[in-house]
């Protein structure tokens, strides 16, 4: 199966806006999956617009460094455009590491129709995804404040849905993901067209 084909063929239609927010280490797939998952929606019609982390800190968050404050500073902006969109019907996909607990939980109540997913993957995999050579360089105390290095992540306590991507391939898990949504009723299903 590849990519872009997702174990189940179904028919999928839009229930009403909301956030799907992947949170992970950097390397676990949280972008990877966040496509996955958004193709498969745009293929059913459902408007789909993805917040990808490293995107929004290029664009909207330019300048921001890593310290905690600007780090949740980054995090709210990202929740705030997602809670506009959401408010008007879109399905919003945020792939962000957001390392902090407490600001995800902050951006939860403000756009209320929230859905977090925990993209998980042991930090040696991370490393050894890493094609820009940004963990080797944190590990060597080249870069300072690196989540799941030398800064903290604060798993998600009571997530969704928990994704290993090192135990699932994508499709699995963009099918996981797209079933959760159905079972929660943000999404609605039926036998394909």
């Amino acid at each position: 199966m590849t990519h872009g084909q997702l174990a189940t063929k179904r028919r999928i239609t839009q229930g009403r806006g909301f956030t799907l927010w992947l949170t992970g280490l950097s390397g676990a797939g949280k972008s990877t999956l966040a496509t996955a998952v958004a193709d498969e929606l745009r293929r059913g019609g459902v408007r789909v617009e993805t917040l990808d982390g490293d995107e929004v800190r290029q664009n909207l968050s330019k300048g921001l460094g890593f310290s905690r404050e600007d780090r949740d500073t980054n995090i709210r902006r990202i929740g705030y455009v997602a809670k506009l969109l959401t408010r008007n019907g879109v399905v919003v996909i945020s792939a962000a590491i957001s390392p902090y607990r407490a600001v995800r939980n902050d951006v939860r109540r403000e756009i209320g129709a929230f859905v977090e997913v925990h993209v998980k993957a042991s930090l040696e995999e991370c490393v050894r995804r890493d094609t820009k050579g940004l963990y080797a360089r944190a590990l060597a105390g080249e870069i300072a404040q690196f989540t799941g290095v030398s800064d903290p992540y604060e798993e998600p306590l009571a997530p969704e849905l928990v994704i290993d991507t090192e135990r699932e391939d994508v499709a699995t898990s963009a099918t996981r993901v797209i079933d959760r949504l159905l079972e929660l009723d943000y999404l609605r299903g039926g036998p394909d067209a």
